[in-house]
């Protein structure tokens, strides 16, 4: 019995440890930021209005629906959800674990096993894309700075998600009248994680962002955020 005690709380040791170590490198990397000596866009420069989107866990990108580098009702048509507003401005995109965003539309939907589930891994991915209005963007908006190459390499990003580059929707999947869910590469744990897929976007663009961002905060360290009007 005592041996077995002992195998557990060495067990137990080496879970917290674990997680420590886990918290503790995405906490030090903030500091040691992938291109820190990016500067926004000069005056005069053209550039895009864009944001990260945090409901403070996970992480969305936010575009326009439309400018001079993609139109992108042409890649997630309308159709494909059941109400877009008419007065949608913008689209969010993000990336996730199927299960998850399949069943939990809400908080309140959230198990510890669906939680473990994501975590230890083995499922697919998908995209889940929202056509949003400005005034949805009041709360949790975070301004990116960016050129016009920079964002054409932030839609490469997306198109590179999609199975096979093409926007295949998930048949009856929305968690409204403006949302849809598609195909996407990759599957979703520990170290690959919906703000891993932002964080790298970010990266490749060319965006002050933490050199690993497996939770929101590490995404929006750098940015600055949106303040909603009184």
């Amino acid at each position: 019995m005592r041996r077995w005690l002992r195998c557990a709380a060495f067990a137990l040791l080496a879970l917290a440890a674990a997680a420590l170590l886990y918290v503790g490198t995405a906490c030090a990397l903030m500091f040691w930021p992938a291109n820190a000596g990016a500067r926004a866009p000069a005056t005069g420069t053209p550039t895009v209005e864009a944001w990260v989107l945090s409901n403070g866990v996970h992480t969305d990108l936010v575009f326009p629906i439309r400018s001079a580098t993609i139109d992108w009702r042409e890649l997630f048509p309308p159709a494909h959800f059941k109400a877009v507003a008419p007065d949608a401005e913008f689209v969010a995109i993000g990336w996730g674990d199927r299960e998850f965003y399949l069943h939990t539309p809400t908080w309140a939907d959230l198990t510890a096993a669906r939680a473990f589930g994501a975590m230890l891994g083995g499922n697919r991915a998908l995209l889940h894309v929202t056509y949003l209005t400005r005034a949805q963007l009041r709360h949790g908006a975070y301004r990116l700075p960016l050129s016009q190459p920079q964002y054409a390499r932030l839609a490469d990003h997306v198109r590179a998600t999609l199975t096979g580059g093409r926007a295949t929707p998930i048949a009856g999947a929305h968690y409204g009248n403006d949302d849809a869910f598609y195909e996407a590469e990759g599957g979703y744990h520990l170290f690959e994680t919906c703000n891993t897929w932002t964080g790298r976007a970010l990266r490749q663009a060319g965006v002050t962002v933490s050199r690993w961002t497996p939770f929101d905060f590490n995404v929006t360290w750098h940015l600055q955020p949106v303040r909603p009007p009184p």
